[in-house]
């Protein structure tokens, strides 16, 4: 039974509720690759923060970052 028929919570990411489709999500864009690193707890913070206010994901602003970086 799926949880809205038996009331129940279900788990799941809360950021695939708001994933939107774009033009940009249907592009084929290529193979990719995973990228980690670490950075100071505060900036962290900070950049959820900034994400949580811009209804995006941080990955969302880093890949942006980075492509502006490399633009130039």
């Amino acid at each position: 039974m799926s949880a809205s028929k038996t009331g129940a919570l279900r788990a799941g990411r809360p950021s695939e509720s708001r994933k939107a489709t774009t033009l940009a999500s249907l592009a084929d864009k290529g193979p990719t690759v995973r990228i980690n690193f670490d950075m100071e707890r505060d900036e962290h913070r900070r950049l959820k923060m900034l994400a949580v206010q811009q209804d995006r994901s941080v990955a969302d602003i880093l890949r942006e970052m980075v492509g502006k970086l490399l633009s130039t």
